[in-house]
């Protein structure tokens, strides 16, 4: 069965995006950092494995897994010469019959769950996944970023900040027609999810914080990406960024 990204050539999409694409590196450096051992790793969703040269470097044994397989195909050219990386063509939900239970070390999982409606079973069949005391990094778009919330109370809904409800962005249009799921979440929803789930948040991120068109044509990208890494730890207490960055450790 072909997947949604099958249809779609999503390393284009990438190829206008430098900021968000080096904002997202930046987050994920920093958050590998405080994860001291990491033999075994798993991305989730790794697509053509944008962020896999990120991590690369920490894993004895790098597992990337994504429902495309073209984009995975992609993968294995342009990492043709690391023997150390398994190809999982999978949907997250289906890794549970795949890879053994509490063998993995760290699982990172960027641009996902907005595709999810349910994102807490994914979480679920992550912990199992996960060894004890292994790692969780989860990124998803955010709800309440600062742009979001400015927009709904200049229209009087003062009440939208203590909306933890998810958002589909969808048009009806596009729900009528099967379009894949974008949803928004609330960060105080998925940090619950998490907790239920028995991870421990650890750190936290607001990325691409400057995530305006006209902010990105004009200021030069190194500067962009200097402001970026000094706002994504303060920002992230106030879940600004559009994107949030969220380590977690497994309980137990």
């Amino acid at each position: 069965m072909s997947a949604h990204y099958d249809n779609y050539d999503y390393p284009s999409y990438w190829e206008t995006r430098e900021y968000e694409h080096q904002s997202e590196v930046l987050a994920l450096k920093d958050l590998l950092l405080k994860i001291k051992k990491a033999d075994s790793i798993l991305e989730v969703g790794a697509g053509y494995g944008r962020l896999t040269s990120t991590y690369l470097h920490r894993g004895k044994k790098i597992i990337l897994s994504d429902p495309s397989s073209k984009l995975l195909s992609i993968a294995r050219k342009t990492f043709r010469k690391e023997k150390k990386i398994k190809y999982i063509q999978s949907i997250a939900e289906n890794l549970k019959g795949k890879l053994k239970n509490k063998s993995i070390d760290l699982v990172v999982m960027v641009r996902v769950i907005h595709h999810l409606e349910e994102p807490e079973k994914s979480f679920k069949i992550i912990n199992n996944l996960i060894k004890p005391g292994g790692y969780f990094i989860l990124e998803f778009a955010n709800k309440s970023h600062g742009k979001a919330v400015f927009k709904e109370l200049c229209k009087g809904n003062l009440t939208f900040p203590l909306d933890i409800f998810p958002k589909d962005i969808r048009s009806s249009k596009q729900v009528r027609k099967n379009i894949i799921p974008f949803i928004n979440y609330h960060p105080d929803s998925v940090i619950k999810m998490l907790q239920d789930n028995k991870f421990k948040i650890i750190d936290k991120r607001s990325v691409s914080n400057i995530r305006s068109t006209k902010i990105k044509k004009s200021i030069p990208l190194n500067n962009l990406i200097k402001i970026e890494k000094f706002l994504q730890k303060p920002l992230s207490y106030l879940n600004f960024g559009p994107s949030i960055f969220i380590l977690a450790r497994k309980v137990g």
